[in-house]
């Protein structure tokens, strides 16, 4: 999907669909949906600046006893910027949210983000 404001819905939807589907219920699921939020909008805002929006990549799994999601992009990756348009307050919020946020270089070139989000059952754990 294109990095564009319209893809923040979109993407959030797919991934809590996919979470509903594996048996993630509230108040885990507002906390998921709010963190793609949050990491989709950060593509958007930021992986493509002063060039044409390109690709963000959202991929969501289960391992073990945790749900993985990653979102990537193939832009310019992650630097600091003094015209932010953002409140800076979301990679923040996504490392309080996850239960391990892990950023690296997407195979891109651009900005990865991987969420991990334990499910606590009494019989899985993470990998």
């Amino acid at each position: 999907m294109v990095a564009v404001p319209a893809s923040v819905p979109a993407l959030r939807g797919d991934v809590a669909a996919f979470a509903r589907a594996v048996g993630v219920g509230e108040p885990l699921l507002s906390s998921v949906k709010l963190a793609v939020s949050e990491a989709v909008t950060n593509a958007v805002l930021h992986a493509y600046v002063g060039l044409r929006p390109g690709p963000v990549h959202v991929a969501a799994w289960l391992d073990g006893g945790c749900l993985l999601i990653e979102v990537s992009d193939d832009g310019g990756g992650m630097t600091p910027r003094l015209d932010s348009p953002g409140l800076g307050v979301g990679l923040p919020f996504i490392a309080d949210t996850a239960d391990v946020l892990d950023i690296s270089r997407s195979p891109h070139g651009g900005a990865q983000l991987r969420m991990t989000f334990e499910l606590h059952s009494p019989v899985q754990h993470c990998a």
